[in-house]
């Protein structure tokens, strides 16, 4: 039998039950013996029928599609944000359409949600890297969920990121725990959202203790930039603790402090966020703050479900996902 001719009625046949039984299994419904479905599923199987989803989401109004934009799925946070949600949705029968923003010349969320408002979808994420121009007065569509995983909460749409304020914070105060005077920061590029959190947290946890706030290296995530910015420091004679705002160039300023005759931990602590490296560098031995991007994007697909279930979630206050701290020894008490 053609896969497409199978109809309710043939697998209620083959089965043994009736069209409304096999009508509730296909649509999830508990209300079904475990011996029952066991029999229908394996009548699906034999004929090959397969559920008419479009008929489906035209009687339910859901289409277990849920959307994602991002501006690059090649960046390692965005990477593991986006395998959150695509696992979590998985696991829960949810399919998810992927569109970039790359090309996108209307810097507005209104813009970039016209990439997808033709599409099936029972609610979108969007992933922020810059500004939207429109983030503040942006209004979800009315039945259209929208999640943003975004360093700021926006004052009518849901929000959640990982705590990029408090990690350096945090990096700051177990320097200055250990006795560092001050900590020198390597920050990512002025455009992005998380690289400035950074920056606002490591002035602020400096400011607090009242430490010296020493010049910021400007970076652009990359390990090169690292480098530099470690040759550059291994002459600032103050300097004996280093924050970076990823641990790519973290670990390039460690090389870079290296050839400029500097050891790590024993003259220059240095710590970064995000524990991209693990797996990748063998030895690894740079302590650093894990971002839980996986948990981020779980959490996400959690928000949709739940405001698409009718819950109510409240939008302007930001879902803060804390980092982890892993201690690998690159940095040191001072006496």
């Amino acid at each position: 039998m053609a896969r497409n001719s199978v109809s309710l009625q043939d697998v209620a046949k083959e089965a043994g039950v009736s069209p409304q039984t096999v009508s509730r299994v296909a649509n999830g419904s508990a209300a079904v013996r475990p011996e029952t479905r066991s029999k229908v599923e394996i009548a699906m199987e034999k004929l090959g029928y397969r559920p008419n989803y479009a008929a489906r989401a035209l009687k339910s109004g859901r289409f277990n599609n849920i959307g994602v934009l991002l501006s690059h799925m090649s960046a390692f946070g965005n990477a593991r944000i986006l395998e959150g949600i695509v696992s979590t949705a998985a696991e829960q029968s949810y399919s998810t359409t992927i569109r970039t923003l790359d090309d996108l010349q209307d810097r507005s969320l209104a813009g970039a949600l016209k990439l997808v408002e033709d599409l099936p979808l029972d609610g979108v994420i969007v992933i922020m890297e810059r500004d939207f121009t429109d983030f503040n007065q942006f209004k979800p569509p009315q039945g259209l969920p929208i999640v943003l995983i975004s360093e700021e909460p926006a004052n009518n749409c849901v929000t959640i990121d990982s705590d990029s304020y408090g990690c350096s914070t945090a990096a700051v105060d177990y320097m200055l725990s250990k006795g560092h005077r001050t900590v020198y920061h390597i920050a990512g590029p002025s455009m992005s959202r998380a690289a400035q959190s950074r920056i606002r947290g490591w002035h602020d946890a400096l400011a607090q203790a009242g430490a010296t706030i020493p010049p910021i290296y400007i970076g652009d995530w990359e390990a090169d930039s690292g480098y530099q910015a470690g040759l550059a420091l291994a002459h600032e004679e103050a300097c004996t603790a280093v924050y970076a705002a990823n641990d790519q160039m973290a670990y390039g300023a460690m090389l870079g402090l290296q050839a400029a005759g500097k050891r790590v931990p024993e003259d220059v602590s240095i710590i970064g966020v995000d524990d991209s490296l693990e797996g990748m560098v063998p030895r690894l031995d740079l302590t650093t703050l894990r971002l839980r991007f996986h948990d981020v994007g779980r959490e996400a697909f959690s928000m949709i479900k739940r405001q698409r279930n009718g819950e109510k979630v409240t939008p302007g206050v930001k879902t803060v996902i804390p980092p982890e701290f892993i201690d690998r020894g690159s940095v040191r008490e001072l006496k």
